[in-house]
């Protein structure tokens, strides 16, 4: 395929994967009547207007781009003097990025819209409200995981038997020794200093064995860990006791 019909395959998957994200985020944006998505010639917003983004990790993963217009926000903040807009817009942003797949997703962040410029990277989509655009949606994908195709008549051999088989992990935040008289010492209130700095990565094991390490984070109203480091087999500190 030539350099041409790439750029246009690549423009039409990046089109196809905003409308999708769109569709989903549109009834969740705050906006004066419900969105549509803009016909016709697309006009970029203003560099007054507030943009935010939130990154997200799983089959695929890249990060997501919300901008809104100016007297959007102005009426958000009118209405509510202590509504945080980064929690006004995050629903949105989550449908946006769960509609590609399962993930995982970081904290929304407000940036200035010259930044998300500056990047070239994102085709812009405008949604429109009462004819009027009042906001924009972005997805940017880094990368997508596929799921190797197989021979349904080849039998299963290998470790491909172990495939569905469920294991347990645990995620550690730290460590701390203390004697036995400390020990039986605790009781409610009492803080315990654990041997990592705070905002440190924390470790993911399995069966005691030390597999990865990642950003501790919050999934609606769990934790979740955003993994941000594989670590090879057999390497320091594998193993756990």
């Amino acid at each position: 395929m030539s350099d041409t019909g790439t750029r246009a395959t690549e423009q039409q998957e990046r089109t196809r994967t905003n409308r999708q994200a769109a569709d989903a985020a549109m009834p969740l944006i705050p906006a004066p009547s419900e969105l549509s998505a803009a016909e016709g010639e697309h006009v970029a917003p203003d560099e007054e207007f507030p943009a935010f983004t939130v990154t997200f990790n799983g089959s695929r993963s890249g990060e997501v781009v919300l901008v809104l217009h100016a007297e959007v926000t102005r009426s958000l903040t009118e209405a509510a003097e202590d509504l945080q807009l980064t929690d006004a817009v995050a629903p949105a942003m989550k449908a946006a990025a769960e509609s590609l797949g399962p993930c995982v997703l970081g904290q929304v962040q407000q940036v200035a819209v010259t930044e998300i410029n500056a990047r070239r990277s994102y085709d812009l989509l405008p949604l429109e409200s009462g004819g009027r655009v009042t906001a924009w949606l972005g997805v940017l994908t880094r990368q997508e995981t596929a799921t190797p195709k197989t021979d349904a008549n080849k039998p299963v051999t290998g470790l491909n038997l172990l495939r569905d088989v469920e294991m347990t992990l645990s995620v550690e935040i730290g460590r701390a020794r203390m004697s036995v008289r400390e020990l039986l010492a605790l009781a409610p209130g009492t803080v315990v200093e654990l041997d990592r700095a705070a905002g440190a990565p924390a470790d993911l094991l399995v069966n005691g064995r030390l597999i990865a390490r990642g950003e501790v984070v919050v999934v609606d109203e769990d934790f979740g860990l955003r993994i941000t480091e594989i670590l090879p087999p057999g390497g320091e500190g594998s193993d756990r006791v």
